[in-house]
C-alpha cells in the first residue's frame, strides 16, 4: 500500500510525495506536510497553553466552483432529459447555490431548471440573509407569513420548464414539501428520485474541497492530542466532552459533534446514558468531528488510562491492523463494499462474530463524507460503488464487547490513481494514540 500526497492527485506527477507504506502510520499529511512526531506539540500555534486558530488562511468554495458545480448539473438533467431538480436547504443546496440555511417548518427551497436561472424561494424576512451566500445567478422570490410557497415553486417549476422533462428531487428534501408542490403543478409532472444525480456531482471532491476537510482533519487531530494530555484520574466522560468542544474552537474549527466513551461505554459505538469516571485501566475512546466553511473531519482514537493489560493491547492492535487492511484493498475500480468485507473476514479469522455481530466489528468499516459528515458511498459490504479518484472516506473498523470495553480507530482518507491518501497519520500505537 501506497499513500500519496495531494500534489500528486491534482496534477504532480504519479508517485510523487509517498506518505506512508503498508502497514505503518503516515509520516505526512494529505497535504504533504510533515505531520507532528509523537510527544511533539499538537500541531497547533501556541504559546504556553494558549491554543490559536488553524483556519486563518481557510478559502471558503468560490463563486466560480459553484457555477462549475451547476453547470455540469444542469448538464447531466439535459443529458437525461429531465426538468427541473426541486432541493430543499440544506448541505446539497450549499453545495450548488452556496446557500446556507438551516431547515425549519417555513421553507426554504430552490428550483434549479435544466436550462437558465435558479429560482429561490424564502420567506420574506430571510430574503436578505439568503442573498447573502447566493452564490449563482438566481432569482429570490420571497413569500410572506400568510402566502403558499409551494405556490411559488410550482409556478417556477411551470415557468422554467415548459418544454417538459420530469422533476427530480433531490433525496433528503422533506416529503411533505414534495406533496404540496406536486399538488400545485398543472399539469402534473413525473417525480424522480435525484439520488444519482446529486451523486454523480458530488461524490467526487475538488482540490478546494479538499483543502478544506485536510484543514478540518488537521484541526480535529490537533484538538485530541491536547485533550489527551489533559484527561486526569477522576473526571467525568461530560468534562473531557466539553474539554473537546472548546478546544476544537479554540483551534478554529466548528465544532460538529463529540462521542467520549469511557469505561464500558465504549462497547457502544455511540455510547450510553450512564455517566463513567475515568480512573486506572479506563478504556477512553474519543470519535469527534469539525467542520471548516462547511467540510467535515471525523476521527476516532482509543487509548487506556494507566497501564493497558494485555487482552486490551490485544485487541487495539487488531483494530489498527483492520484500518490497515481497508486501506490496502481500496483500488480504483473496487467496489466499495470489498474493503468491509476484507475487514470483516480478518476480524472472523480472529474468532469474532460474523454478519456485524457481537463481540466483533458491528457497523460498516467506513462512510463517505465531504459537507456531510456520512454520504455515500459506503464502506458496507453491500455496496457495488466503484472506488473512483476523488472519493473521499473514513476508515473505522472498531471490536466492540458489550460489558467490557470497545476500541475504534478512525481517519479519513481520498482515493487517487495511486491509491488511498490520508487525511491524517494513523495511530502509532496503544502508547502513541495520538
Amino acid at each position: 500500500m501506497t499513500l500519496l500526497s495531494r500534489r500528486g492527485f491534482v496534477g504532480a506527477a504519479a508517485g510523487a510525495g509517498v506518505i506512508a507504506g503498508a502497514g505503518g502510520a503516515s509520516g505526512r499529511t494529505a497535504t504533504g506536510a510533515a505531520a507532528p512526531a509523537a510527544g511533539s506539540p499538537d500541531g497547533a500555534k501556541h504559546t504556553g497553553d494558549t491554543l490559536k486558530s488553524l483556519t486563518a488562511a481557510a478559502q471558503p468554495i468560490g463563486a466560480q466552483e459553484h457555477n462549475a458545480r451547476l453547470a455540469k448539473l444542469q448538464g447531466l438533467m439535459q443529458r437525461r432529459k429531465l426538468g427541473a431538480l426541486l432541493v430543499e436547504s440544506g448541505s446539497s443546496l450549499e453545495y450548488f447555490t452556496g446557500i446556507h440555511w438551516r431547515r425549519s417548518e417555513r421553507t426554504t427551497a430552490a428550483v434549479i431548471p435544466a436550462e437558465g436561472a435558479v429560482v429561490v424561494v424564502t420567506p420574506y424576512f430571510e430574503e436578505p440573509s439568503i442573498r447573502e451566500t447566493l452564490k449563482v445567478t438566481g432569482e429570490v422570490r420571497p413569500w410572506k407569513e400568510d402566502e403558499n410557497p409551494f405556490l411559488l415553486l410550482a409556478d417556477a417549476l411551470r415557468g422554467h420548464t415548459a418544454s417538459g422533462g420530469s422533476l427530480a428531487v433531490e433525496p433528503t428534501t422533506r416529503y411533505f414539501i414534495i406533496r404540496r408542490v406536486t399538488d400545485a403543478l398543472r399539469p402534473p409532472r413525473e417525480v424522480v428520485p435525484a439520488d444519482d444525480l446529486v451523486d454523480a456531482c458530488r461524490r467526487i471532491k475538488s482540490p478546494a474541497e479538499l483543502a478544506l476537510m485536510q484543514t478540518a482533519n488537521d484541526v480535529t487531530l490537533a484538538a485530541l492530542r491536547h485533550v489527551h494530555g489533559k484527561v486526569q484520574l477522576g473526571m467525568q466522560s461530560s468534562e473531557i466532552e466539553a474539554l473537546m468542544v472548546a478546544t476544537t474552537e479554540r483551534l478554529g474549527g466548528s465544532h460538529e459533534f463529540s462521542l467520549v466513551l469511557v469505561n464500558e461505554a465504549s462497547a457502544y459505538p455511540h455510547g450510553s446514558v450512564k455517566p463513567q469516571t475515568v480512573h486506572n485501566g479506563s478504556v477512553i475512546l474519543i470519535d469527534t468531528g469539525c467542520t471548516v466553511h462547511g467540510y467535515q473531519s471525523d476521527i476516532s482514537r482509543t487509548w487506556v488510562v494507566g497501564e493497558p493489560s494485555a487482552r486490551q493491547r490485544e485487541i487495539w492492535g487488531t483494530v489498527k491492523r483492520g484500518q490497515e487492511i481497508a486501506l490496502e484493498t481500496a483500488k480504483i475500480g473496487t467496489p466499495a463494499g470489498a474493503i468491509d468485507k476484507a475487514v470483516r473476514a480478518f476480524y472472523e479469522q480472529k474468532g469474532w462474530s460474523q454478519n456485524y455481530g457481537l463481540p466483533g466489528l458491528s457497523h460498516r468499516t467506513g462512510h463517505g463524507i465531504g459537507l456531510d459528515g456520512h454520504e455515500s458511498p459506503y464502506l458496507v459490504r453491500s455496496d457495488s460503488t466503484a472506488l473512483e479518484a476523488g472519493m473521499c472516506f473514513s476508515d473505522e473498523p472498531g471490536i466492540y464487547i458489550p460489558g467490557e470495553f470497545g476500541v475504534r480507530l478512525e481517519d479519513c482518507w481520498v482515493m487517487t490513481a495511486a491509491g488511498p491518501q490520508l487525511f491524517t497519520p494513523l495511530a502509532r500505537s496503544l502508547a502513541q494514540p495520538i
